[in-house]
Order: C-alpha cells, then sequence, then structure tokens
C-alpha cells in the first residue's frame, strides 16, 4: 500500500535513458543512454528505498558537439526490463498518444503491472516536438495544440476503462473503440498510476483532470510553489486531489567549494549547438533563441549544488517552499549521486518528512 499521507513525499530518479542526460554539457562525466546505466541506476534506486523511476521517450537528439540525446533507449520495453531487475520501486514508463494506440499502450502498462507485482505506472506526453515526429510521419498539421490535449483526453480515457471494464464501446472524435477487451487487467489498484507534465494552460488542466502527479516547473521557487498551489486548487473545484513533483539535478562534492567548482565546470563546458536545437523544438522564437539559451546554459532543471548535508538542507527547503509531494533527482554521475544520496541524504529526508 503506498503511503499517501500529508506529510510523505516521494524521491524518485529520471533515469539516463538519452545520452547526456540532463545536463548538456561537454565537460560531464559518460551518460551512454545505453541499459547496462539504466539498469544500473534503477537497482541502485530500489536499494537504497527510492519511491520511483521514471524513463522518458525521446526519439530524435539535439546534434551539437555531444549529439546530446541522440542515443535513447525505447521507454516502455526499457521499464519491462527494469521491472523485473527491481523488487519494490515503482515503475513509470512513457508514451505519446500520437504514437500509439490506447488499447495497445493500455495492454503495455498492464504487462509492466504484472512483471513488476503492481508496480506501473504511465507517464502521459500529450504535447509533442514537430520535427522528433515529422521524422516518421507521426506529425499532423492539422491539429492545434489544443486538439492534441483533446485527443490526449479520449486516449486516457479508453486506457482507463480498458483497464478496469470487460469491453468498451466509445465514439470520439479521434479514437473508435467497438467491443474492445484488454485482458489480464492491471494488479495495481484501483489502476497504475498516472503522471503528466503540462506547461500551458490547456495541458495544465489535463494534467490537474486526468493524472494522479503531475510536473510543474518554474524559473524559481515562487514560480514552482504558485503553480502547486494552482494544481491544487483547481483539483480540489473538480472534486480530487493531485500531488505535485517537480525536476532537481544534484551536484555533490565532500565540500561545498568542490561541488561548486563541479557546477562550473559543467556549465562552461555547455554544448551551445545542441542547446540552441532543444530551445528551437521547444518553440523558442528565432529573435529570442540565443538569449534563452545563454540564460538557461547547461542545466535543464532546477538545481542543488554542495556537500551531502548542504544538498539535504536545499532539497528540503526546495520541497518545503514549493509545497511539493514529490521531487525527481538528476546525477551527472548516477553511481555516485545514488550511493551519496541513499546513506547520507535520503535518510535524513524521510525524518524530516515523516
Amino acid at each position: 500500500m503506498l503511503d499517501r499521507s500529508p506529510r510523505h513525499k516521494d524521491f524518485g530518479v529520471f533515469l539516463p535513458v538519452a545520452n547526456g542526460g540532463w545536463i548538456v554539457s561537454k565537460t560531464t562525466p559518460a551518460l551512454d543512454g545505453l541499459y547496462a546505466q539504466n539498469r544500473a541506476a534503477a537497482v541502485a534506486a530500489d536499494q537504497i528505498g527510492m519511491d520511483f523511476v521514471m524513463s522518458m521517450a525521446k526519439f530524435r537528439g539535439f546534434g551539437g558537439e555531444t549529439d546530446h540525446w541522440g542515443a535513447s533507449l525505447e521507454s516502455v520495453t526499457l521499464m519491462a526490463a527494469i521491472a523485473e531487475a527491481t523488487t519494490r520501486v515503482r515503475i513509470w514508463a512513457t508514451v505519446h498518444p500520437l504514437l500509439q494506440n490506447p488499447a495497445v499502450a493500455a495492454k503495455l502498462i498492464s504487462t509492466i503491472d504484472h512483471i513488476s507485482g503492481g508496480r506501473a505506472g504511465l507517464n502521459i506526453v500529450a504535447g509533442a516536438y514537430k520535427a522528433e515526429f515529422d521524422q516518421m510521419s507521426a506529425w499532423d498539421d492539422s491539429l492545434s495544440h489544443d486538439d492534441r490535449y483533446a485527443l490526449a483526453e479520449e486516449w486516457t480515457t479508453i486506457v482507463k476503462r480498458l483497464w478496469t471494464e470487460d469491453s468498451v464501446d466509445f465514439a470520439g472524435r479521434y479514437f473508435t473503440m467497438k467491443d474492445c477487451q484488454s485482458r489480464p487487467k492491471p494488479l495495481s489498484t484501483p489502476r497504475p498510476e498516472l503522471i503528466c507534465a503540462g506547461m500551458s494552460d490547456r495541458g495544465f488542466q489535463f494534467s490537474v483532470r486526468e493524472a494522479d502527479a503531475c510536473f510543474i516547473g518554474g524559473r524559481t521557487r515562487e514560480e514552482h510553489r504558485d503553480a502547486s498551489r494552482r494544481a491544487k486548487a483547481l483539483a480540489a473545484d473538480l472534486g480530487r486531489t493531485v500531488r505535485t513533483y517537480a525536476m532537481c539535478t544534484v551536484i555533490h562534492a565532500e565540500s561545498d567549494a568542490g561541488a561548486q567548482a563541479l557546477a562550473r565546470r559543467y556549465a562552461e563546458g555547455a554544448d551551445m549547438g545542441a542547446i540552441l536545437a532543444m530551445l528551437r523544438s521547444w518553440g523558442v522564437p528565432a529573435d529570442r533563441l540565443q538569449a534563452t539559451a545563454e540564460r538557461q546554459g547547461a542545466f535543464m532543471t532546477q538545481t542543488v549544488v554542495g556537500s551531502p548535508a548542504t544538498c539535504r538542507e536545499q532539497i528540503q527547503a526546495f520541497m518545503t517552499t514549493c509545497e511539493l509531494d514529490g521531487l525527481m533527482l538528476i546525477f551527472p554521475d548516477y553511481d555516485e549521486g545514488l550511493a551519496m544520496f541513499g546513506t547520507e541524504v535520503l535518510p535524513h529526508l524521510r525524518e524530516a518528512f515523516a
């Protein structure tokens, strides 16, 4: 049974499923995006008592000197293997509704749920990046941004029903199901967890309405806090609850000065070619591209930097100030980072949020 007491905080790991991870730099430790590193990270997370591991779904990288995210494993297949390699950590795979029929997606996640003994979750990515999808004829120019979320709502409704109903008939704008059946049902009760991240107003509404937990973002802690409050207020208006999570990169060393030196080295090694391509794919206008890239730099998420004790203090303050229910962690080196986090940070955070 999952702990869902008000004070419980989830701590998870964003697996390094694509080369380079979440620091776009020429000077970080090598992350190849391949299975051995991902399995090792998931097993370590399982052993130290993390709550979940998640992998993204990515089909095209951003080039640059590092060919950032040019090599990536497929999320659902990877997480099926991770389910077999772990014993207690929750397993969250990512699916794009634009790429996968809902009946197939329901079956895929149900399969992972059986492999894992009821630990599966589904991260729904309703938005899309045109170049990434256009390369495989999966982009429909007739669909607007809001249309893609309307499609995702139909898709999610069908997935939920297939997990709980013997037969599904559905006639929508985007999908038609005729006596559609999906067995075996998932082991999770009442169903596998649903996770989503939507930054636009339409995406935010979708996440809060459909998911059990939503990832929020912001440039400052105040923006994170406001997004968390907004999500929970909107959920309350809908008669439901939602948990809010954020992402965080942890850069540690024995001393604060040593960690700060590492962070400077990673920042100085920023792969600007890849960063520019990434921001372009996210829709940043051409006239703001260079300034946005320079402002973002190598780091893609909120970052804590310091000794283990300092990282612990910063994480606790970040979660408290932003009123978060969970944090998904990223490390430059997952072997070293998870070993440190498991012995010197996580036990203290569990005690602080008990």
